[in-house]
């Protein structure tokens, strides 16, 4: 578990921000605005340049990555436990992914200069973004064995839960048209696979608003992915 702040001090929803030892938190938070993020807004688009970096108190922001424009394919989420604008931090200023709005909620933005800063100042934040990335990677490459190995439904399965774990809560939205997004299938397929485990009482779901109702249920039902990718985002 990443440590930092002490056990006495109020705990800050963005994991990343909540590592940083309080004097290097309230050295950065003038420079931090509070934003919201809205169901689908596109926080940036492939080639747009990264002028903000957002790290998520709440809600999910999902990337896609895209080969013709049209096709696209999930290929990282982020919630309360990282950032979203990783690429500032290796030297990349533009963006390969489009960043989308999957689950509204709340986010800490810094311009990229002030971010810029903050990495160069020899604090802690870089050691942090380092072990994110690492976690981001081992994300990728763990769901691009899933998507090759496991059925929709495991794979449906596995990113219901992943959803859950950041939003803090076993109710939320994800449209089917999102999930054939998320994990590379046409939407028939994604009905079919919702509707299974509806029946097997593990959801409900209506108009892309899906409640979990078994999640026990879900845990077993689903791949061995999902755990290695948990394990590793809570090391």
């Amino acid at each position: 578990m990443i440590q930092g702040q002490s056990e006495s001090a109020t705990p800050i929803a963005n994991r990343l921000l909540d590592a940083l030892p309080t004097i290097e938190y309230k050295r950065l938070l003038p420079r931090l605005e509070e934003v919201s993020l809205t169901y689908n807004t596109i926080l940036y688009d492939v080639g747009d340049s990264l002028k903000y970096v957002y790290f998520p108190t709440g809600g999910i922001i999902s990337l896609l990555g895209s080969m013709d424009g049209s096709s696209t394919l999930e290929v990282g989420v982020i919630g309360r436990e990282g950032m979203a604008g990783l690429p500032l931090f290796m030297g990349v200023k533009t963006s390969r992914v489009r960043s989308f709005v999957q689950v509204p909620g709340m986010a800490m933005r810094i311009k990229k200069a002030d971010f810029d800063d903050e990495c160069k100042n020899g604090g802690s934040l870089p050691a942090l973004l380092l072990r994110f990335s690492f976690s981001m990677m081992h994300q990728v490459w763990q769901s691009a064995m899933c998507f090759r190995s496991h059925t929709v439904e495991k794979r449906i399965v596995r990113r219901l839960l992943m959803t859950s774990d950041r939003v803090g809560t076993n109710s939320f939205k994800i449209t089917h048209s999102v999930l054939s997004n998320m994990i590379g299938v046409r939407r028939e397929a994604v009905s079919l696979a919702a509707g299974s485990l509806r029946k097997k009482g593990f959801i409900t779901y209506s108009r892309g608003d899906i409640v979990i109702l078994d999640r026990p249920g879900l845990e077993a039902a689903t791949c061995k992915c999902y755990s290695i990718i948990r394990e590793e985002e809570e090391s």
